[in-house]
């Protein structure tokens, strides 16, 4: 991983003096919703975005019920694997331990991941405390400038991903355009009322919107929504091969990497 200070990107422009780009400032987003809502992909392309920029990323993938990273690349691109298990299960988490145990790649040099491995689950380790997942998140911060959380959807069973609800610096929060996916927010949400869930820094982001959902069907099921990614065959296909670090690159994806650059620009 490149440990380099923050570049200044410039381009040229009519009058041939450059104009510096807004400057990311980093910090933790955790994405979180509904059971199909996306939440991975958008993680994923998320990091993928800003390893594209030259940032140093890591995604921690929170899921133990069903490891995401064998949906994310094909074990050929990886590096070294190690396991999220093997930090969460020691007495104490340190910024040596996390890197030790990064999930490295072959093609990109700025983006790590932390993540269970394939056959692995929440039974593979010994149980963890809020301590170690506090410990997880705090030192996180030390080893790289942006953090993307995908959590589980299951916040109640899932330390880690209420956790990072609660700790990170912004939330996305997806759902679908029906009935049972908000109707599922609704329930969860209650679990945190209590905790130090703050309102303001979550954004209501529509995904997976196919054509025929209206635009105002979407917003009356959600109420609002901040972001709206829509449905895309080629994020799709991405997805059912395990190759989501690959280039969108098709018409049907170019409103999904719009809004990805947005969601980025206004939540680091």
């Amino acid at each position: 991983m490149n440990f380099k200070k923050k570049g200044i990107f410039s381009r040229s422009v009519r009058s041939e003096e450059p104009a510096t780009e807004e400057e990311l400032q980093g910090g933790i987003l955790a994405v979180w919703g509904s059971p199909g809502s996306g939440k991975t992909v958008t993680a994923v392309k998320i990091a993928k975005y800003l390893a594209d920029k030259k940032k140093n990323v890591v995604l921690l993938l929170c899921d133990m019920t069903a490891p995401m990273l064998p949906c994310i690349c094909p074990p050929s691109e990886i590096e070294s694997e190690h396991s999220l298990g093997s930090v969460l299960a020691a007495t104490h988490v340190t910024e040596p331990l996390i890197k030790h145990n990064l999930v490295t790649l072959k093609k990109n040099s700025y983006l790590t991941i932390l993540g269970m491995k394939k056959g692995e689950n929440e039974y593979t380790y010994p149980p963890y405390s809020e301590v170690q997942a506090k410990e997880l998140l705090c030192e996180l911060r030390k080893v790289a400038s942006f953090i993307v959380v995908d959590c589980s959807s299951y916040i109640a069973s899932d330390i880690l991903s209420a956790l990072a609800l609660m700790e990170s610096d912004s939330v996305l929060r997806l759902a679908n355009a029906d009935l049972k996916s908000i109707s599922y927010l609704s329930s969860q949400l209650t679990l945190l009322r209590d905790s130090k869930w703050d309102a303001d820094k979550q954004y209501k982001v529509s995904a997976n919107v196919k054509p025929q959902q209206a635009q105002d069907q979407t917003v009356h099921a959600l109420g609002s929504a901040a972001f709206i990614l829509n449905h895309s065959q080629e994020l799709e296909q991405q997805y059912l091969a395990g190759n989501l670090l690959v280039d969108l690159s098709l018409k049907d994806s170019r409103q999904f990497r719009k809004e990805i650059e947005k969601i980025v620009k206004e939540v680091f």
